[in-house]
C-alpha cells in the first residue's frame, strides 16, 4: 500500500507540474476582435448624447483573445467595411430596401485609422468621434468596422464570425428620447372613440435636437416604407412643463387637440442605493391625423389618446452618461 500510495503521489506532482507548463503557454490563437455584442435585430446599438455643436467620444473596446497575455506591441488597424454592411442588408432584408441600414456618412463621424495595444495589455480602445446635429433618424445608420489584417503579420483578425466585425447602430439620445410604454395610448377611428382601440406595446422616439424628440403617428413604425410622412416632432418646455406637437407634412392632417404636459420623476431603488429610476411622462395626448397611404385612393383618419411613460434606470456610480443608462 505504501508502494502505491508513494507511486499516486509521484504521478499527481508530475501531472501538476505538466499542467503549470500548460498555463505557461498559450493555448488559443491571439486574435484581435471587437467587444461588441450584438443586439436582436443582428447590430450593436451604441448610444451617444446628443449635443448640436462639437463631438462626443464613444470608446470601442478592441481585444486580444487567448489564454495568456499580450506578449508584443500591436498596431492595430481599423477599416470602415461598406462590403459587410451590404451583405448584411441583402442577407436580412432582400428586396425591402427601405429596411436597409445605411451607412454613416464621414460627415458624422471621425476614427483613427489604428490603435495601439501595448504588450502586457489585453485591451485598448478606439476613440470614434461623432458630430450629430441635423442627422435624420428615419434612416437606421449604421457605421461598419473591421479590424483589417496587419500589413507586418503582427496578428490576426478573429477570422469567427462577427467578431473582427462591427456594426455600430447609432443611438443619439437627449433627455426625453427612447421607448416609451405604449398601453396607455389608445389609437381609434375617428368617430370611435367609445369602440375598439388598437394599442402598441412600445413607441419608439427618436431625436431631432436638445429639447425635440420625433415619433411616428398611430401604429406607424420604423417598419414602414413609407414611415418619413408620418413623423411628429415633439417639443418639451422644460419651463412650462408642456409638450408641442408638430408635423412638416401637411398631408397628414394632425390635429392636436388638447394641451399636453410632461413630468419627471426620479426615484431611488428600493435594493441598490446607487440605482435611480428617471420616469418620464407624457400626459393629455389627443391627436388626430389621416393616414393616406396604407389603403389605395382612400384616407383613414384616426384620433389618438391617453399617456406615454418611459423609465431610464440610471447608475449613480458610473461618471459616463452613455455607460450609466441601462439601456
Amino acid at each position: 500500500m505504501k508502494k502505491i500510495a508513494a507511486l499516486l503521489t509521484l504521478l499527481l506532482i508530475i501531472g501538476t507540474i505538466a499542467c503549470n507548463k500548460g498555463w505557461i503557454t498559450e493555448q488559443y490563437h491571439q486574435y484581435i476582435s471587437f467587444k461588441a455584442p450584438l443586439d436582436g435585430d443582428g447590430v450593436t446599438p451604441i448610444h451617444v448624447r446628443y449635443k448640436p455643436d462639437g463631438m462626443v467620444n464613444y470608446e470601442l473596446p478592441v481585444i486580444v483573445s487567448g489564454s495568456t497575455n499580450n506578449n508584443k506591441n500591436l498596431l492595430v488597424h481599423i477599416g470602415v467595411d461598406a462590403d459587410t454592411l451590404k451583405a448584411f442588408n441583402d442577407q436580412n432584408f432582400q428586396n425591402r430596401t427601405d429596411l436597409y441600414y445605411k451607412e454613416l456618412t464621414s460627415q458624422y463621424f471621425a476614427i483613427p485609422d489604428t490603435v495601439s495595444i501595448p504588450k502586457g495589455s489585453n485591451s485598448d480602445t478606439v476613440t470614434i468621434g461623432f458630430t450629430l446635429k441635423n442627422i435624420d433618424l428615419v434612416d437606421k445608420w449604421v457605421l461598419p468596422l473591421t479590424i483589417e489584417p496587419s500589413p507586418s503579420n503582427d496578428y490576426i483578425p478573429n477570422p469567427r464570425r462577427n467578431y473582427a466585425k462591427a456594426l455600430l447602430r447609432i443611438v443619439p439620445f437627449n433627455d426625453f428620447s427612447g421607448e416609451y410604454s405604449g398601453t396607455s395610448l389608445k389609437v381609434y377611428l375617428k368617430g370611435e372613440e367609445n369602440g375598439a382601440a388598437i394599442v402598441k406595446s412600445t413607441i419608439e422616439t427618436y431625436v431631432v435636437d436638445e429639447s425635440t424628440i420625433f415619433f411616428y403617428a398611430g401604429t406607424v413604425d420604423e417598419n414602414k416604407s413609407d414611415r418619413r410622412d408620418y413623423k411628429i416632432y415633439a417639443h418639451f418646455d422644460e419651463e412650462k412643463k408642456q409638450v408641442t406637437l408638430t408635423t412638416d407634412n401637411p398631408s397628414m392632417n394632425l390635429q392636436v387637440n388638447k394641451i399636453i404636459n410632461y413630468s419627471v420623476e426620479d426615484v431611488k431603488d428600493e435594493l441598490l442605493p446607487y440605482l435611480v429610476h428617471r420616469y418620464i411622462t407624457i400626459n393629455n395626448i389627443d391627436y388626430n391625423f389621416t393616414d393616406y397611404t396604407s389603403v389605395a385612393n382612400a384616407s383613414i383618419d384616426y384620433t389618438v389618446r391617453g399617456s406615454l411613460i418611459m423609465e431610464r434606470k440610471i447608475n449613480t456610480q458610473i461618471p459616463d452618461e452613455d455607460q450609466a443608462i441601462q439601456w
